[in-house]
């Protein structure tokens, strides 16, 4: 039984040894407290603070001694512990040969400015290093990094960022997902306790967490305040949230590390993935302003995205020369400015079966290798690029005849395969070493601008010399690709997983842009575009107009519908265009035309998801950074349940400026299921105040399901 009784409280404002730091950028503001006796502190992350007095503003935060609990206040710190008085999952768990490892961190320093903190604290045969980076977009960067100054063994079991969130959160949301429907968002209350969403699948996965986000209740697209957490990592990974009686909710990701995978030796480093931090209290269009602001930023981050031809929906494995010279000759002249050969030229390979591992031209195939079709395609302007999925190998090759101990799993152990393959242990240096110069000499021989990177299964029963073996792979990859990019500058690299099984900030530092999904049905594309449109912008996401009956789904689609939701990405082509009338064609160069036109909006813009009034309408817009144009999808997936439809508003434009609102010119209107249009958009347009736009809207026409309708606006000169 417990009595309560007052305790008296220490009531000045800083306790002794204190310091201040405030981190500030993109009307973010992070204040931290740091302490000689302990880790710092997260007083505040979110808006602007203003000039307040730090020492009242701490004195006006500081906890009071709750009933049934620690006799004195305690701290929630940038590595959570039951030492600081914390009962949630801790931030930092390693043991010496089974005798846990507590730290009592000591020796503290903090240095920084206001884009940044540097924390270096040390312990009982331990030091950590954290960085906390804030950038202009107002995205919080975390990385921690354990040294091992012990004179023994130490076992790492979990190295994870956490940053705590306001008190009115009262909403979850994250997301699962399989092969071909990617990024399904899960939505619940905030419930009590620790919860813990694992990831074992050895790369991101399909089903991935993606962007673990709290909010206040109700937080929608365009409303509420919401703080969200991304790990850029590509491989096992924890996202966890903490949502504790007696403390501050907490919101934190990290590596998954798997028994004995991470044993640091005395002098050994680990240095944890990197989460990014991300604020709004604009809802979720706010985080993913956020997102693309900060990526956007990045040097070398892609520009101009080319009309991409990808050859696998045309052609399968089924390469004949002749073939695809048409098809290139086909593609150039309705615009297309890049031609990719999928899956298929390599040694051996005239099925998934074999072939992987083999990386040089099946002269069989190719009797002069790829010189014919390359030469063809540059004679017609185009870029040439090649698949391939360096970090597989198909028992049936001369790779795995000759090296079957470069695998990183043993099929003489049972390991399943997963589309007739296993995995290359790219940590291997050999294996490594053998990756680099095949690949390189390819890319040289033919000069490509362009590698789609595909990886096509998760790593089950991975193991390197004996441990398990998925985060030193994952490393190694990294470092494959950064190797590639450095012999080959120019060369961009698409990052593909069974579609879009890797989409992560990891690989996206080192790659130009995702393969969203393998389906390229729009109606599922949608969906899973929106939602990797949450942590991406639309130029790193790859979208492609497929065929009439997708293959994945067998749901036939018109093609003003995949050209609408195809322009809202890297657009491209995956479609034997071969065997398209010539209304098609038609259709696929005034839709390469108005890309074209539109792409350096569309890749600078600000992307928004303004309400539609209906569970059935997909509306997604762009508007240029000055608010002088902008670009409107509406999209319908089921039918309205008005046969009035409703007012469509127009978000982020100029309240004062007028706007000239029409269709896209260059793209087909969708079939009237209603008698008439609106009269605006029977006589082609209308000029109306950004305000108005915005606070009344436009009619839509009663599209049906499986239709879209594509807008610009044009800010109009001012008169006078």
């Amino acid at each position: 039984m417990t009595s309560t009784d007052l305790r008296s409280a220490d009531t000045r404002a800083d306790l002794p040894g204190t310091r201040h730091h405030a981190l500030r950028g993109g009307g973010v503001e992070v204040a931290v407290v740091s302490r000689d006796d302990g880790l710092p502190e997260v007083l505040h992350w979110g808006g602007p603070l203003g000039p307040a007095d730090r020492q009242e503003l701490v004195l006006a935060s500081r906890r009071q001694v709750s009933p049934s609990a620690l006799d004195a206040e305690w701290p929630i710190t940038l590595l959570p512990s039951e030492h600081d008085g914390w009962e949630g999952r801790p931030g930092f768990a390693a043991h010496r040969a089974g005798r846990i490892c507590v730290p009592r961190w000591h020796s503290v320093e903090t240095r920084g400015d206001e884009t940044g903190l540097r924390v270096t604290a040390h312990a009982d045969g331990l030091e950590l290093h954290t960085d906390m980076h804030l950038d202009d977009a107002g995205v919080l960067r975390v990385t921690h990094e354990v040294v091992n100054t012990g004179d023994d063994d130490l076992e790492l079991l979990a190295l994870e960022a956490t940053m705590p969130v306001g008190d009115l959160a009262a909403d979850a949301l994250d997301f699962s997902g399989r092969w071909t429907r990617e990024r399904s968002p899960q939505r619940t209350r905030l419930l009590e306790g620790s919860r813990v969403r694992e990831s074992r699948r050895g790369r991101t996965g399909h089903d991935s967490p993606m962007l673990l986000t709290l909010g206040t209740a109700g937080f929608g697209d365009r409303t509420g305040e919401a703080w969200a957490v991304h790990l850029a990592w590509s491989a096992d990974s924890v996202y966890r949230h903490d949502a504790l009686p007696e403390a501050p909710t907490l919101l934190g990701a990290g590596p998954l590390l798997r028994a004995g995978e991470m044993v640091l030796a005395p002098g050994d480093r680990f240095r944890a993935p990197t989460a990014a931090f991300v604020w709004s209290d604009r809802g979720l269009d706010g985080l993913g302003a956020r997102l693309h602001a900060s990526l956007r930023a990045r040097v070398g981050h892609p520009s101009t995205r080319p009309v991409t031809l990808n050859t696998w929906e045309a052609v399968y494995f089924h390469h004949d020369i002749e073939r695809l010279r048409t098809l290139a000759k086909t593609a150039a002249d309705i615009g297309v400015e890049r031609f990719v050969l999928d899956d298929g030229w390599f040694l051996g390979r005239r099925s998934d079966v074999a072939g992987l591992g083999d990386w040089s031209v099946d002269l069989e195939m190719w009797p002069e290798g790829l010189h014919p079709l390359a030469d063809e395609v540059r004679r017609l302007g185009m870029q040439f690029g090649l698949w391939f999925e360096p970090e597989m190998v198909n028992v049936d090759s001369d790779l795995a005849r000759a090296h079957p101990d470069w695998l990183l799993q043993d099929p003489e152990a049972g390991v399943r395969t997963w589309r007739n393959q296993y995995v290359l242990d790219v940590a291997n240096p050999a294996v490594f070493e053998y990756l680099v110069e095949s690949i390189s000499r390819v890319v040289s021989e033919y000069g490509l601008d362009y590698i789609k990177w595909d990886q096509n299964r998760d790593l089950i029963e991975a193991v390197h010399d004996g441990r398990a073996g998925v985060h030193r792979h994952t490393l190694a990859v990294y470092a494959l690709l950064d190797a590639v990019r450095r012999r080959h500058p120019g060369l961009e690299i698409e990052s593909c997983a069974s579609g879009g099984a890797r989409v992560d900030l990891g690989v996206l530092e080192r790659t130009d842009r995702v393969w969203a999904s393998d389906t390229n049905d729009p109606i599922e594309r949608l969906d899973i575009q929106r939602w990797t449109e949450l942590l991406l912008p639309l130029e790193l996401i790859g979208s492609h107009v497929g065929p009439p009956v997708t293959h994945t789904t067998r749901r036939e689609t018109s093609l003003g519908l995949r050209i609408a939701v195809a322009l809202f990405g890297s657009f491209g082509i995956e479609w034997d265009i071969t065997e398209c009338t010539p209304d098609e064609l038609d259709q696929l160069r005034d839709a390469i035309a108005a890309y074209r036109r539109l792409r350096g909006l569309l890749h600078t813009g600000l992307l928004a998801h303004p309400a539609g009034g209906d569970d059935g309408l997909r509306v997604t817009s762009v508007t240029a950074p000055d608010a002088s144009r902008a670009v409107v999808r509406v999209a319908r997936v089921t039918s309205s349940d008005r046969a009035l439809p409703r007012l469509l508003r127009l978000v982020d434009l100029d309240p004062d400026a007028q706007y000239l609102v029409r269709p896209v010119a260059e793209l087909r209107m969708p079939r009237a299921i209603e008698p008439s249009p609106p009269p605006w958009l029977e006589r082609g347009h209308v000029v109306l105040t950004g305000a108005s736009l915005a606070q009344r809207g436009i009619r839509l026409p009663l599209l049906g399901p499986g239709q879209a309708l594509v807008l610009e606006a044009e800010r109009l000169p001012a008169e006078g």
